[in-house]
């Protein structure tokens, strides 16, 4: 009897943290599905963050973070109180040196489901953040498209045949 009572036990202490994590993974918020659940704060390097990236974003590299193309696009979920006080969309992202020498300055604009934000000039490499108010108007209660588009990248070349405009760590949205 004892024997069996050691063995239950070991059997439910090996099944217990399986089950955790599967429940966690299942709750997780970067999870894209058919019904509608998006984050609202996106780590590009999470691969579970994918479907969010809806355009002209590569392949995850390092672990960290994604090339874009010169014309990208997330969707994501407001923040609860978006549809009544606004919110606050945050790009961060990295402008190499090797870029900015080519290009000498790069301008980055938003549209947030058609709604253009501010645009921003840059001319510095290294860490930048691009952020800007969004008004309630232009936050439903549901997927918000957000497009970003730079007024320059680097064109394909022989060394790497892909169009690259900045490299991107997170996007989303912060609550007002």
């Amino acid at each position: 009897m004892r024997r069996l009572t050691i063995l239950f036990l070991c059997v439910i202490a090996l099944l217990l943290p399986a089950t955790a994590c599967k429940k966690k993974r299942q709750r997780g918020i970067f999870k894209a599905s058919d019904d509608g659940v998006l984050a609202t704060m996106v780590h590009v390097a999470d691969p579970r963050a994918a479907p969010q990236l809806t355009k002209g974003f590569y392949p995850i590299e390092n672990q960290a973070w994604r090339w874009t193309q010169s014309k990208f696009s997330v969707s994501l979920r407001p923040p609860l109180t978006g549809p009544k006080n606004g919110a606050r969309l945050v790009l961060k992202f990295v402008i190499p040196s090797v870029v900015l020498d080519k290009l000498h300055s790069m301008k980055l604009s938003a549209k947030v489901n058609g709604f253009d934000l501010t645009p921003e000039e840059y001319t510095r490499p290294g860490d930048q953040t691009y952020s800007r108010d969004v008004p309630a108007i232009a936050l439903p209660t549901t997927a918000v498209n957000v497009d970003f588009m730079l007024d320059k990248a680097l064109p394909p070349s022989p060394a790497d045949n892909r169009e690259l405009g900045v490299i991107v760590s997170s996007v989303g949205f912060e609550a007002k």
